[in-house]
């Protein structure tokens, strides 16, 4: 055997050695990444919260109501109180407002006296059902996606896009 069928040969050996190297390398590397990247990537789920019974809400009068909101963020859950404001017509049905004026997102509060919502900061005034009464809010109050669960309210919290007419969720 002449040396150059040796260099071949140890050529040969060398790629399939390194080849066989990084399939293993794949192998294990592949679920490594995908544990330590792939939560970062993943959109969090939203999760419904409950935040009271139906039946302690009156007809025609809002109630600002507590939130547990909890957000995962890879392994790390944490747990935020927020607040909103629900409403029940005479017929029954609800209707979830998001805390937040739309304008700047200060929050705002109801007004029984006068028989609306009222925005401090840049004295917005919003109606029962939300819409802008006056004020420099450019769009009416963000409603909540919100169910009814055995005489339990569920809300999906969301949060949205401030000083836009267009509603945009964050």
């Amino acid at each position: 055997m002449n040396s150059s069928e040796g260099e071949g040969r140890r050529t040969f050996l060398g790629w399939v050695s390194g080849g066989i190297a990084a399939a293993i390398g794949l192998v294990v590397g592949m679920p490594l990444v995908g544990y330590t990247i792939l939560p970062a990537l993943k959109r969090r789920e939203a999760e419904w919260n409950d935040v009271g019974t139906v039946q302690s809400l009156q007809p025609g009068i809002p109630k600002e109501m507590d939130c547990i909101h909890s957000i995962a963020d890879g392994w790390q859950k944490t747990a935020t109180k927020k607040s909103l404001w629900a409403v029940k017509d005479d017929a029954g049905a609800v209707t979830v407002y998001s805390p937040l004026c739309t304008h700047l997102g200060c929050g705002y509060r109801w007004e029984a006296d006068q028989q609306k919502f009222h925005c401090p900061c840049h004295h917005s005034f919003f109606a029962l059902d939300g819409k802008v009464l006056s004020g420099p809010a450019p769009r009416p109050l963000d409603i909540l996606p919100a169910k009814i669960e055995k005489g339990r309210l569920l809300v999906l919290y969301k949060e949205f896009k401030a000083g836009t007419a267009a509603k945009i969720e964050l």
